[in-house]
């Protein structure tokens, strides 16, 4: 699918164009009036939007913010807004594109369709002004954010060799639980923790974390792993040609009918065409280390993801063993005051309802952690398993019932 918007000006193009081939980013020079909105687009929320909008639509809560309080609050206005367009932009693509879905295994390392281009400049525009935060405020956040943005922008920006363009909306899908932990991040700073809300949200969160990151992070995982092996297979028996052919892999990659002599209309016949765009530049295949980079920071991705739910999976299981252990003790000292099951099938509900709220509040901490290199308190989140998430109420009510309330297996 072509791309929506319409193509840089001129002058702009043919400013970009040498740079971009210089460092091998030649689809750059066709999005870089993207990449260059979508900065100035989450630059503008961040400086101008946030802190004039916010005060009116939370008066009782932003006006009391810290001034750290409030620089973090703009960033995650720019963080749910961007997770909202860009995730929208990805499944719109993933839908609508059918040049992107009838891509061979060859295609999807090599090929380009300039609707893939446009999610990876909107990608690329928040990658870089999340670096220029991190470099501005260094200090207030660490060095662990700013690497993050780095090794964020360099990872992305590589796909405008063009190299698993096709992934682009695939791995941005990733980002599906992003609104849900700036919700719930929000709802803490506006004095709704533990409310209903909160927990609604919760449950958005850890399911949608669960199913996006996980299940369908690793499914694409195994299959651009398969495409990226088919690619560098494709990359060895081109060098392996003998030295009076030129080495290529187009005809090996891409499928004969991109030339447009199935299509029926002009757009077919451009869109096919737009996917053999580049291929003068993929000619000579994918090198090893460029494979190997996606592998570690996929792998690293992964871990963290795995990593991430398995805390949120022994918050949830701590929860639920602590109430029955109190009881036990109780019990045994025979200062166990009787309750009625009503009040008990409450209590139980209010357990699970505090569950979902602690679990959503400790993967904001594992995230929070990781980004800003605060492996020391990360460190100290996962020993002492303590709810620090959760508000004050929110922990007292969860004192409450753990020695009021037993659960099965008491």
């Amino acid at each position: 699918m072509l791309d929506p918007f319409p193509p840089p000006p001129e002058w702009l193009r043919s400013f970009t164009e040498p740079y971009a081939i210089q460092v091998s980013s030649p689809t750059l020079a066709d999005h870089i009036h993207e990449v260059i909105a979508a900065f100035a687009f989450y630059l503008f929320i961040h400086a101008v939007l946030s802190p004039w909008l916010s005060p009116i639509l939370f008066p009782q809560s932003y006006n009391k913010l810290t001034p750290r309080t409030k620089l973090n609050w703009d960033i995650h206005v720019v963080s749910f807004v961007q997770s909202i367009v860009i995730n929208a932009a990805a499944l719109w693509v993933m839908y609508s594109d059918e040049e992107r879905s009838s891509m061979t295994s060859g295609e999807r390392v090599f090929g380009y369709t300039g609707a893939c281009g446009l999610i990876q400049a909107l990608a690329v525009g928040y990658f870089v002004y999340d670096l220029i935060v991190s470099i501005v405020h260094v200090r207030m956040f660490g060095i662990g954010m700013l690497f993050h943005a780095i090794s964020a922008l360099w990872v992305f920006s590589l796909g405008f060799r063009p190299f698993l363009n096709y992934f682009a909306p695939t791995f941005i899908l990733y980002e599906l639980s992003s609104p849900f932990l700036n919700i719930h991040w929000f709802l803490d700073k506006v004095n709704m923790t533990g409310s209903r809300a909160q927990w609604y949200n919760g449950m958005a969160l850890l399911f949608s974390f669960f199913a996006c990151r996980l299940v369908w992070g690793t499914w694409q995982t195994v299959v651009v792993y398969g495409d990226m092996w088919n690619g560098l297979q494709q990359t060895w028996s081109a060098a392996a040609a003998p030295l009076s052919e030129t080495m290529s892999v187009n005809a090996n990659v891409f499928h004969p009918a991109r030339d447009g002599r199935l299509c029926v209309t002009d757009a077919c016949v451009r869109a096919n065409a737009e996917i053999t765009k580049f291929k003068e530049y993929t000619a000579g295949g994918v090198p090893t280390w460029l494979v190997l980079t996606y592998v570690g920071s996929n792998l690293i991705l992964n871990f963290l993801n795995f990593f991430w739910f398995s805390k949120m999976v022994e918050t949830v299981l701590k929860r639920f063993r602590t109430p029955a252990e109190s009881v036990a003790a109780a019990e045994k000292k025979g200062e166990k005051e009787p309750i009625s099951a009503e009040k008990a099938a409450q209590l139980k509900e209010d357990i699970v309802h505090d569950v979902v709220l602690e679990a959503a509040s400790k993967l904001e901490q594992e995230e929070t952690a990781i980004l800003q290199g605060d492996l020391s308190s990360l460190q100290e989140h996962i020993s002492s398993a303590v709810d620090a998430g959760l508000g004050e109420e929110l922990r007292k009510r969860t004192t409450d019932l753990a020695s009021k309330i037993p659960l099965p297996g008491a």
